[in-house]
């Protein structure tokens, strides 16, 4: 589907349904050209009616592309990336920034494009500001929705926090490894936006960016927020992480050293009752009446005598 926001001299809107129509109207001061989901028909005027690069056009059907910008003489092309704050997963969205136009182009929707075509359709002092903040109004649009992604991870860990003392020791290291798989997802998002934001903010090759550079700047703001948040929640992860196996290694010592404690302990009653099993004809032992119970009260006497020395030690505190 392909709809079409044009824009007067008025700053109302002309209702133009043909892109031939919105090229041949002279009233037109600036338009938005946005491809929903567009069949192979539709997304061929890419090339026959904009005549975009064949570059940029490659790229709009290579998903996932990473978000970068690129300048083919007075057309400027962004890779932009939303993100489904559930699954976790980028989509991308391509951005032709012209001389007096804008065109987007994504291949599954996109609640950003439709909540900022809305609000550029309905408030006439936004389309007042021209396509440049239409653009921003894009890119704007799909910063916030990175928001709810970063929160959630946050109450996951504070979760974590709460509930940890109560929760066997494999449920919170598998809960924490999913956090961290959904914080290098975001990593690998925003830390690329960051670095075109930055890129957009100290470039002179966009006409009429700097005009309206504190709007673009108010981005990058967000995706520094954002990505200093995910480097904090990573950091809180990987110290859960470390807390709970440097925990695990303890309790298993602690395991291991009672069971060597309880192996020692029977190792003389082992040295004594394997000595007198032995079928020696001349054993004295064997034949002295109380034998058999001298030999029990000897066993019992190492054995809590060795305890007593390892309690001593220290060895069962």
């Amino acid at each position: 589907m392909i709809r079409i926001l044009a824009v007067d001299r008025e700053f109302s809107v002309i209702p133009v349904s043909d892109l031939q129509k919105l090229d041949a109207n002279a009233d037109v001061l600036w338009y938005w050209v946005d491809f929903d989901q567009p069949s192979e028909t539709e997304a061929e005027l890419l090339g026959t009616h904009f005549h975009f690069h064949p570059l940029a056009i490659e790229d709009c059907f290579h998903l996932l592309q990473r978000p970068k910008l690129d300048h083919y003489d007075n057309i400027h092309f962004f890779v932009l990336h939303a993100m489904d704050p559930f699954t976790f997963t980028a989509a991308e969205i391509d951005l032709f920034w012209g001389p007096n136009y804008i065109v987007t182009f994504h291949t599954s929707p996109s609640r950003e494009i439709d909540e900022a075509w809305r609000r550029m359709a309905e408030t006439r002092e936004l389309r007042g500001k021209g396509h440049v903040y239409a653009a921003y109004l894009v890119m704007d649009k799909l910063v916030d929705e990175y928001f709810p992604s970063v929160h959630q991870i946050e109450d996951q860990l504070s979760e974590i926090e709460v509930k940890g003392k109560r929760t066997s020791i494999h449920a919170v290291m598998n809960e924490v490894f999913e956090i961290r798989s959904k914080l290098l997802k975001l990593r690998r998002t925003i830390v690329p936006m960051r670095d075109l934001f930055y890129r957009i903010m100290n470039t002179d090759k966009i006409p009429g960016i700097k005009e309206q550079l504190f709007y673009f700047t108010d981005i990058y703001d967000h995706l520094l927020k954002l990505s200093e948040n995910i480097e904090s929640n990573r950091e809180m992860t990987a110290d859960i992480r470390d807390s709970y196996i440097s925990l695990n290694a303890n309790r298993m010592n602690t395991i291991m050293k009672t069971l060597t404690v309880i192996t020692t302990i029977f190792m003389p009653l082992t040295f004594i009752a394997g000595i007198y099993g032995m079928n020696f004809e001349y054993m004295p032992e064997l034949s002295w009446r109380w034998g058999y119970f001298g030999a029990l009260l000897l066993m019992i006497g190492t054995g809590f005598g060795m305890y007593w020395w390892f309690r001593s030690k220290g060895w069962f505190d």
